[in-house]
């Protein structure tokens, strides 16, 4: 048993249902403006809003000829990428409560950047949004390794990005690098 790999299979997106659509990337405990930002450019639009978590976790084996993503784990407890989907759920259907816009959440996998832009390409998205990220060492060494997730989208589609800053700004003579 130790051998098997759950794999996980992920159904296509009615992709004419959300025809030029927002699309914002969600992670779990994501600063709520990032989604109200989003929400409000979809109603401003017209559009309706795809909330995008992409499970980091999982990388896609194959894809079938009618849209199904097949995946596999990076480890095989799987249990962390459906946990964040469900984090990600509530704390969305809570920002957007009393919020008037048509939004669905789709769960993708592999590398956010290319992910979100597959998924722009596939609804034909108006806007993509996503926040910067957190501030502090641990997430510096992150995004110095693995990239910006807006400055990798900013380079390899040609739609329209929305960068929503989170928290307050650093100021000039403050240490990027901060050791605590």
């Amino acid at each position: 048993m130790a051998d098997e790999r759950p794999e996980l299979t992920t159904a296509p997106l009615d992709a004419e249902a959300v025809h030029g659509a927002v699309i914002v990337g969600v992670v779990p405990d994501q600063h709520p403006r990032v989604v109200k930002e989003a929400a409000k450019f979809a109603a401003m639009m017209k559009a309706p809003l795809v909330v995008a978590h992409v499970d980091v976790t999982r990388f896609v084996t194959y894809e079938d000829p009618d849209g199904y993503v097949h995946s596999a784990p990076i480890d095989v407890n799987i249990a962390p990428g459906e946990a964040d989907l469900d984090l990600v759920r509530a704390s969305v259907a809570h920002e957007l409560e009393g919020i008037d816009v048509e939004w669905r959440i789709h769960q993708l996998v592999g590398d956010p950047a290319l992910a979100l832009k597959q998924l722009a390409e596939q609804v034909d998205a108006r806007l993509l949004v996503v926040g910067t990220r957190k501030r502090g060492i641990g997430e510096s060494i992150r995004e110095f390794f693995t990239g910006s997730v807006a400055a990798r989208l900013a380079h390899r589609q040609a739609r329209s990005i929305l960068v929503v800053p989170l928290g307050e700004p650093a100021s000039d003579d403050e240490d990027l690098w901060p050791t605590s």
